[in-house]
């Protein structure tokens, strides 16, 4: 269901040069977010648990690992150039772990 609402969502969802996609995957242990330019194809950004930077979160499934990885991307994304970005939640709900990196790209600075 989840990759059906995903699909529904990217026919409307494209990122360009100017605006690229920031697209968010969780699985149960991670989540992970890239800032992608659709019409070359290519990965601007990318952030996740897994980065060595994050390696003391605590839990790493929870919403602050989320923010930790929200912040980290805004981050990353501002010191390439990027200051607004379309957001795709790739079929999830905009609740818990999807919101919060949101969020906390959000007060980072990347505009949505």
């Amino acid at each position: 269901m989840r990759q059906g609402k995903h699909n529904r969502i990217r026919r409307k969802i494209a990122g360009t040069g100017d605006i690229p996609r920031l697209c968010v995957y969780k699985s149960l242990n991670h989540i992970y977010a890239q800032v992608i330019d659709d019409e070359q194809g290519k990965t601007l950004a990318a952030a996740s648990t897994r980065d060595k930077e994050l390696g003391d979160l605590a839990s790493k499934t929870s919403t602050e690992a989320a923010k930790a990885v929200g912040n980290n991307i805004a981050v990353r994304a501002k010191a390439k150039g990027i200051d607004k970005v379309v957001f795709d939640r790739s079929g999830y709900k905009y609740h818990g772990r999807i919101a919060a990196l949101a969020e906390a790209a959000r007060e980072s600075g990347l505009e949505f």
